[in-house]
């Protein structure tokens, strides 16, 4: 099992769709973000999950295709609510066309996900839908809790880490899941990759914070510090405000208040801030905990060891990214 023979196998059924037809102003963005690259880490674990469970990871090419193409909606939509610049290091759907684009290419995405499980038989139609349409809203709660901590001054790590769960988590679990499904594995294993899959979630999630403050802007592909400057609430913001001394909580309470033109202080006095309190060696321990936890499931699970060991390498990759 060699993650780069999946990650190539999908983009050669993605290659191979026509995105673009008429009217063109609805599908060259779509066509434009799904070709932006990225490490294709959710397709890639549907067809894991597959190969796992039967030894056939070619059947679930649709159902990684719905998944993509989900996952790449939300990008669309969460960068027009972020006014984000840059994706992957090129600009976002909505900066080059415009912001009525990235919603209607948006949604017409949406509703290309599905139609990719019609390639399924009725009762595997069935599952894949549901746990889709049950992932989708989730994702969506978790994305309106993101925009409601903007606003709040009470925040809890708890209450993060569920926001992270829904918008984060929940699609890498159901990734894995859908894998099971189209493989028709039994419910026990199929739920039990699922666990996998939301702790592995949240400890992408969580290295994703780390990078976004403490990254390679030329590697991670997004604005370094994009989180300060949004004043998003994440772990590393309250973990800091709940560690540092007096001095320090006020500074970060005060530029967390601001929203400038020029960020650089900004940026660097918040860094500063985290760096003094741990933070890098503090989230990098979660990130672990998380990442364990995950590993932990594995043995539960009814496959062979050499599976386990597929699964688990398929973490630590995950883990060492840069992007």
């Amino acid at each position: 099992m060699d993650i780069l023979h999946y990650q190539q196998e999908f983009l050669n059924y993605l290659q191979s769709k026509k995105w673009i037809k008429d009217p063109k102003n609805l599908y060259e963005p779509i066509d434009y973000i799904l070709h932006l690259g990225g490490k294709r880490m959710r397709p890639i674990l549907t067809l894991m999950a597959a190969d796992i469970f039967s030894s056939n990871y070619k059947k679930a090419l649709p159902a990684a295709l719905a998944v993509e193409v989900f996952h790449n909606f939300t990008l669309v939509h969460d960068d027009i609510m972020d006014d984000a610049p840059l994706r992957r290091g090129k600009a976002t759907v909505h900066e080059k066309w415009d912001i009525s684009t990235g919603i209607l290419s948006g949604d017409a995405m949406l509703i290309l996900a599905y139609q990719y499980f019609e390639n399924y038989e009725p009762i595997i139609f069935q599952k894949l839908a549901k746990l889709f349409s049950k992932t989708a809203l989730e994702v969506c709660d978790g994305q309106q809790l993101d925009v409601d901590f903007e606003t709040r001054k009470d925040v809890t790590i708890d209450e993060y880490i569920n926001m992270i769960r829904l918008k984060t988590s929940v699609l890498v679990a159901a990734a894995l899941k859908m894998g099971a499904i189209v493989a028709e594995t039994n419910e026990l294993d199929a739920n039990l990759i699922y666990d996998f899959g939301l702790n592995l979630g949240l400890a992408f999630q969580l290295q994703d914070d780390y990078l976004d403050t403490f990254g390679d802007a030329a590697t991670f592909g997004k604005q370094i510090g994009g989180d300060i400057i949004e004043n998003k609430k994440t772990y590393l913001y309250l973990k800091a405000l709940e560690v540092a001394n007096e001095e320090d909580k006020q500074k970060l309470l005060f530029f967390y208040q601001q929203k400038l033109e020029d960020n650089s202080v900004k940026i660097a006095e918040v860094t500063r801030i985290f760096e003094l309190n741990d933070m890098p060696v503090l989230i990098k321990d979660k990130i672990e905990n998380y990442t364990e936890k995950a590993f932990n499931t594995l043995s539960k699970m009814s496959i062979s060891q050499e599976n386990k060991e597929n699964l688990k390498n398929f973490g630590l990759w995950l883990m060492n990214r840069t992007v």
